[in-house]
């Protein structure tokens, strides 16, 4: 289906499925957060009466996420936010609310050039490959435990004596790689700090 500026739209039955109009399927809160996260922007419409409905699933979406532990907003904020509802001041909430969101993603932005800037354009690229590398040293040492794999559990005996030796000769030289790339992070960082 050809992607196009209008918001898809979603309608909320009473049973409370969901269903898209765009790809004529039925999603889940879980698939609309994919979509929200995906800047795909939608409206929620209850099928039913036709009332707009959009504010309300989205908020159901955060409580989702709330209830799996990804906890985004804190006590004092809920509780505060609370108190907002019926206030002389609730008028105001939401445009301040949209405007803190909008500022924190251009810093978030910000941040990102800089640190692009303070560790080079590749900076995210040298975490995730040491992440990788961290992931298999792991691994070679749960073999050295572990010397039989699942196939090889008829036992063996010739590769317990090749992966043993072999994990122990490059785990110290995965973690001295490890220290001086730790290193070499915390001159950049103190030298990041000096400037300011």
């Amino acid at each position: 289906m050809a992607k196009t500026n209008e918001p898809t739209i979603i309608k909320k039955y009473a049973n409370r499925r969901l269903y898209n109009t765009g790809t004529s399927t039925y999603v889940t809160l879980e698939d609309l957060a994919v979509m929200v996260k995906g800047e795909e922007d939608f409206i929620v419409y209850d099928a039913k009466t036709g009332d707009d409905i959009t504010r309300s699933v989205l908020t159901q979406i955060i409580f989702e996420q709330e209830g799996k532990g990804q906890n985004l907003l804190p006590v004092p904020f809920l509780r505060q936010l609370i108190r907002f509802y019926g206030d002389s001041m609730q008028g105001l909430v939401p445009s301040f609310l949209e405007y803190s969101m909008t500022s924190l993603t251009q810093e978030q932005d910000k941040l990102r050039a800089q640190m692009t800037d303070a560790f080079g354009a590749t900076a995210f690229d040298a975490i995730e490959d040491q992440v990788k590398r961290n992931a298999e040293m792991f691994e070679r040492a749960m073999k050295m435990f572990m010397p039989f794999s699942a196939g090889d559990v008829g036992g063996d005996s010739s590769g317990d004596g090749a992966a043993g030796p072999q994990a122990a000769k490059t785990e110290p030289s995965d973690l001295d790689d490890m220290k001086r790339q730790l290193t070499e992070m915390q001159a950049k960082i103190n030298a990041l700090s000096d400037k300011n």
